[in-house]
């Protein structure tokens, strides 16, 4: 008679369903802040809480600062062969337009299973449940097989700017064997996905100035106008076809290897179920099948993040706007840096007569990415596959941004991110969510990839 083969995890499943509620009720205490750090609101408060929070997990951190920067808690616990480094930022998105919100974006609220408020899924949701899975390994597992360092900041949604120097003065305390990267969600089709990287980005502000100030409407015949010299601009950057047309940019674009198609062929693609997150009928230009994926993985963006020019109040006012501005951001890839990007921006606007629009940079981040078979990558599908029971997705990077040049380039750390949103959280939106459940099954997936990174068997 062969018996059954225990689950070396079902202890730590039981600790963690048993304390659902607490961990749902502490990840909402810590959504009510209003950490946003393009306002410089909640930084210093949340911070002293994380860094409590984080000692209670069992590490000894501190809170640090370089140049007048917000606090960055590091940390560090455990012993073994492999040195894992947990990267997670306690900062925020402004909440607007908070007329959107259907509940207060800084009052957490569970409606049909899914927790709601800013933070939850990007990224105060996936720090918690670290925190959480790493105590509830000690308490019903054992001693960690690994030794974990973490690295929480507080202005990565303002990119980041001190982060850099934070990592020259604190390598010793940040090396690691691996990384596992903040963010991570299931795909439109609820499948778990493991990404491999990110995208950069460069993101600028254009302005225009033409009159000395606003004027009567009735001159715009002979007064330049500002709203039209800047949306002239900006029609120059792309086509009608949505493609960058900024000279030179994508030609520095790197061509896909045989590999990275390789890895797109495999990808499975929800695009009814994306589709019917955002409402739309079609992808930009009718894209489908490998089109889309290439366009969506491996190609930057260029988008229009906002536009403000003369009058939108109520009713009517008759004006010619004196000034024009937008900000924009481009999302990059291999081998595009943000310097380059600006640069080849002021050439093209200037070779088209736009040298009167003026570029303000503002954050700027490098693409990163990582092959699929190193230890940390090959761990979290590990992990993935046998707390969700089905094969995750892998993902060449994320669409999104982050610093992880800034940090694991730098220091030579593979990374891989996995986590706990959905494809519909909503990050950096109104009603932005999690469901409790994928917050459950996270803290249970990111369990089992500390042991099996940390050079344990999951049989």
């Amino acid at each position: 008679m062969v018996r059954p083969v225990p689950d070396p995890f079902a202890a730590f499943d039981a600790y963690v369903r048993a304390r659902q509620q607490a961990y749902v009720d502490e990840l909402g205490a810590l959504v009510r802040l209003p950490t946003v750090s393009a306002q410089q609101q909640g930084i210093d408060e949340t911070a002293t809480i994380v860094l409590e929070r984080t000692k209670r997990a069992g590490f000894a951190a501190t809170a640090e600062r370089v140049s007048g920067g917000p606090p960055t808690i590091l940390g560090e616990q455990g012993s073994g062969g492999r040195t894992l480094l947990v990267y997670d930022h306690y900062d925020v998105q402004p909440p607007d337009p908070l007329d959107e919100w259907t509940t207060p974006p800084f009052e957490p609220t569970v409606r049909d299973g899914l927790l709601f408020g800013r933070g939850t899924s990007d990224n105060k949701g996936n720090l918690m449940a670290r925190l959480q899975a790493i105590e509830a390994y000690t308490a019903s597992v054992g001693p960690l097989p690994l030794k974990i360092r973490v690295l929480f900041e507080g202005e990565e949604e303002i990119g980041s700017e001190h982060l850099n120097e934070l990592v020259m003065t604190h390598a010793d305390r940040l090396r690691a064997d691996g990384c596992i990267w903040e963010a991570g969600y299931k795909d439109a089709a609820g499948r778990p996905t493991v990404s491999l990287g990110l995208k950069g980005i460069c993101y600028v502000e254009l302005r225009v100035r033409g009159a000395k100030l606003d004027a009567h409407s009735s001159v715009g015949g002979i007064v330049p106008n500002a709203a039209w010299r800047l949306v002239w601009a900006l029609a120059s950057l792309k086509n009608e076809r949505d493609e960058i047309t900024v000279d030179g940019l994508m030609d520095h674009v790197r061509k896909p290897s045989a590999a990275d198609l390789a890895i797109l062929e495999r990808l499975p693609w929800g695009e009814d179920d994306f589709r019917k997150i955002y409402g739309i009928s079609q992808f930009v230009g009718g894209l489908t099948g490998m089109a889309l994926k290439q366009r969506y993985f491996l190609e930057p963006t260029g988008t229009i993040c906002g536009l403000t020019s003369g009058y939108q109040g109520p009713g009517s006012k008759t004006v010619l706007p004196a000034v024009a501005s937008a900000k924009l951001d481009f999302r990059l890839v291999p081998d595009l840096t943000p310097e380059l990007v600006r640069d080849l921006l002021r050439k093209h606007l200037d070779a088209r007569g736009f040298s009167d629009v003026e570029i303000t940079p503002y954050h700027g981040e490098r693409p990163s990415r990582w092959p699929p078979d190193t230890d940390v990558a090959t761990a979290a599908v590990a992990a993935n596959r046998a707390a969700y029971g089905t094969e995750p997705v892998v993902y060449p990077l994320m669409a999104g941004s982050g610093p992880m040049a800034q940090v694991c380039d730098q220091l030579g750390i593979p990374a891989v991110g996995f986590g706990s949103g959905n494809a519909g959280s909503a990050n950096h939106a109104p009603n932005e969510n999690i469901a409790i459940a994928d917050y459950i099954d996270h803290i249970r997936a990111f369990g089992r990839f500390l042991h099996v990174f940390g050079g344990q068997s999951l049989d």
